[in-house]
């Protein structure tokens, strides 16, 4: 008898994977493709948006038929900040363009001026001006550049909600994609800022994650979900699977802070600082700020690495220390003139360091000063958060978790290991469409992190 599953689609820029959930939300396959970029019609890279199409209803029908599993449910994780152009016919008329494409100046001037100025435009959608990032602003770019083109778009998808379309042919949207910095959704008013309706363009009204629609495949019933954004969706276990109010720290080479029980409005101060909203499946704001401190940390340890002689990954057999810890806790050095646009201030004399292990141990002093201060941009006046978890490849490194626990005495700090959390965020979501009974509730692998005793 073969196992009901369902089916995600987790799309990332590098990977692209699908994997199967059973009831138990259990992983039971996971199989991922690498596709070549290649060029839109400008020559700039971008997704083979063909290549993931075929690819995915290949994968689809070879389950369907070949396994030993029973499709029950379909959804979607995507990165954001990128849209499909449809034609009144339904047909995809654009590539997939590359969200680090340029933007040309001309495209937005006076843009934001009609709009209370540059950061009072940012502050009401909750989007920092990060030109094709924005991908609400992609449109302005598509109306102005290429009006040819723009002439013929009937509808536009978020990237989640065209991956959905390509099984159900059905136009939606949802408050997740919408949410992640793409200057469309007004957060003081809860609805589509004023500009889209100026320039005549016309979204989808947004719906609820767990909506689906249903399709028919050889006479087997699916229910295909609307997609998600990958942060919410990554996300999503803790929020349904948490018993306590929490902050999530999404680590990686970007590292995202994010509290989903902070609803207070963005501010122009927390924007310069990289902060920002996400919205949640439950359709509310998640205060988040982000940090490239898998980046910084990466370009300063192997200029550490570089002037003591070993190798770039030799941090990974540091061990933490107290005594050495004990001495540096109240220095900054790396960053202490702010962090340079490449990460690292050569000016910075590793010479007064007397071990690669005294320079590392500083290193992620000052990682760690700089994490606070994006966690604090998080932190409401009115804080009911009690515990912190850590995600990610930060979560492995105990000099950071135990010097978080150790600067954060009012909260707890716990690592959480959860595989595929992202796809899991979407098969969640869709769980009532494809089983019956109690949902499952995740075991968030929740580990309590002890701190440092430095006499602070």
């Amino acid at each position: 008898m073969k196992k009901d599953v369902i089916a995600i689609f987790d799309i990332g820029k590098t990977h692209k994977k699908i994997l199967l959930f059973d009831s138990g939300l259990k992983l039971v396959i996971q199989k991922a493709e690498k596709f070549a970029e290649v060029t839109d019609d400008d020559g700039f890279s971008c997704d083979d948006i063909e290549r993931i199409e075929t690819w995915m209803v290949k994968s689809i029908n070879e389950i369907l038929a070949e396994s030993d599993f029973n499709i029950k449910a379909i959804n979607f994780a995507t990165y954001g900040a990128s849209l499909a152009y449809l034609d009144s016919q339904g047909k995809r008329i654009t590539p997939v363009y590359n969200y680090l494409k340029p933007m040309p100046e001309a495209v937005l001037a006076g843009f934001y001026e009609r709009y209370g100025g540059v950061n009072e435009f940012s502050r009401k959608t909750a989007s920092t001006a990060l030109g094709m990032l924005n991908s609400g602003l992609q449109i302005l770019w598509l109306k102005k550049q290429k009006p040819e083109l723009f002439n013929k778009v009937k509808h536009i998808l978020h990237f989640p909600q065209y991956l959905s379309y390509i099984f159900t042919k059905k136009i939606n949207s949802e408050f997740t994609s919408i949410g992640c910095h793409t200057s469309m959704w007004d957060f003081d008013k809860h609805c589509y800022h004023q500009w889209l309706e100026d320039e005549n363009i016309h979204l989808p009204v947004p719906v609820s994650n767990n909506e689906s629609d249903e399709i028919n495949i050889d006479g087997k019933k699916i229910a295909v979900g609307v997609g998600i954004h990958d942060s919410s969706s990554s996300l999503a276990p803790y929020l349904l699977s948490s018993n306590d109010p929490f902050i999530l720290i999404s680590t990686g080479t970007w590292c995202i802070f994010m509290n989903p029980f902070n609803d207070e409005p963005l501010t122009a101060e927390q924007l310069k600082k990289d902060g920002l909203c996400y919205m949640s499946t439950m359709q509310k704001q998640v205060k988040s700020a982000r940090l490239f401190m898998g980046h910084i940390h990466d370009v300063n340890a192997e200029r550490i690495a570089a002037h003591f002689g070993v190798q770039s990954d030799f941090y990974k057999s540091v061990k933490a220390d107290e005594i050495i810890l004990q001495k540096l806790i109240r220095n900054k050095v790396f960053f202490a003139k702010g962090v340079p646009v490449d990460g690292v201030d050569l000016g910075v004399d590793l010479s007064v360091f007397e071990s690669y292990e005294d320079a590392y141990h500083q290193l992620m002093v000052d990682l760690t000063y700089l994490g606070l201060n994006s966690l604090q941009l998080v932190i409401p006046e009115r804080d009911i958060t009690q515990s912190v978890y850590v995600t990610g490849g930060f979560a492995r490194n105990e000099i950071f978790v135990r010097l978080l626990a150790t600067l954060l005495p009012t909260k707890l700090v716990f690592t959480s290991e959860i595989d595929n959390a992202t796809a899991l965020g979407a098969a969640m979501v869709l769980w009532n469409k494809a089983f019956t009974g109690t949902e499952t509730k995740m075991d968030l692998g929740l580990k309590k992190i002890e701190p440092f005793v430095l006499g602070l």
